[in-house]
């Protein structure tokens, strides 16, 4: 069964573009030109992905992604001209998995959903995540790099799991030190950046740089998928 698009969008041509691009990737897809009918479809229609656009009639696309992480786990792809990295942080950290400004390129678009639906679940789908010589025990908690096993402190696993656990997703600094640190830290920027430094470090293959940790300038990092 193809997987199932919602698109959220008040603009006909955009919608006309996104179904084009979709059907021809083999998505079914369905539409809403507000926010009210965007919830009420991903709630009849249990889409398995979401595109949103932020700047929609009724609602806020960022008090739609607050509304439907209240009952909700679909990955939701933030299409929108809001370019600032103020409206990126706010999308993502109601709970956005990407963010894509418009105009954009069907094949990114693509290759970006095809990212937020491999989401890995700790838990739900796998014990031991698996990516380009990296290999993480979730259970033993062993980490091997080219079979190798290296060490991690504390901070760093946590790190390194908060990371798989949402792999391909932009975790917002923010995000990320609320996690990690607690939300007395979310301003303490200078913890996160050494502790990335020192992970991808240790993360680093012998046989060339597969494993990576992305930097979104000025929003926060991802594993890539």
């Amino acid at each position: 069964m193809n997987p199932l698009a919602l698109i959220i969008d008040d603009e006909i041509q955009i919608r006309r573009l996104l179904r084009y691009a979709l059907e021809s990737a083999e998505y079914t897809v369905c539409e809403a030109d507000n926010g009210q009918s965007g919830l009420m479809e991903a709630a009849l229609r249990r889409p398995d992905v979401i595109v949103l656009d932020l700047g929609l009639p009724d609602l806020d696309g960022v008090e739609v992604i607050k509304r439907l992480r209240e009952w909700s786990e679909t990955p939701v792809l933030v299409l929108s001209v809001r370019d600032g990295e103020e409206q990126k942080v706010l999308a993502l950290d109601a709970g956005a998995d990407d963010y894509v400004t418009k105009p954009f390129s069907t094949l990114e678009l693509l290759a970006r959903l095809r990212v937020v639906q491999r989401r890995v679940r700790i838990g739900e789908e796998v014990s031991v995540f698996t990516r380009n010589g990296l290999q993480v025990d979730l259970v033993s908690r062993q980490v091997q790099v080219d079979g190798v096993e290296i060490h991690l402190t504390g901070t760093e696993y946590a790190l390194l799991r908060l990371l798989i656990r949402h792999v391909g997703k932009v975790l917002t600094h923010r995000q990320i030190l609320r996690e990690i640190w607690g939300p007395k830290a979310e301003e303490h920027r200078q913890y996160l950046r050494v502790y990335i430094t020192h992970l991808r470090k240790k993360l680093e293959s012998q046989s060339g740089p597969t494993i990576v940790i992305k930097t979104e300038a000025g929003i926060g990092y991802r594993l890539v998928g």
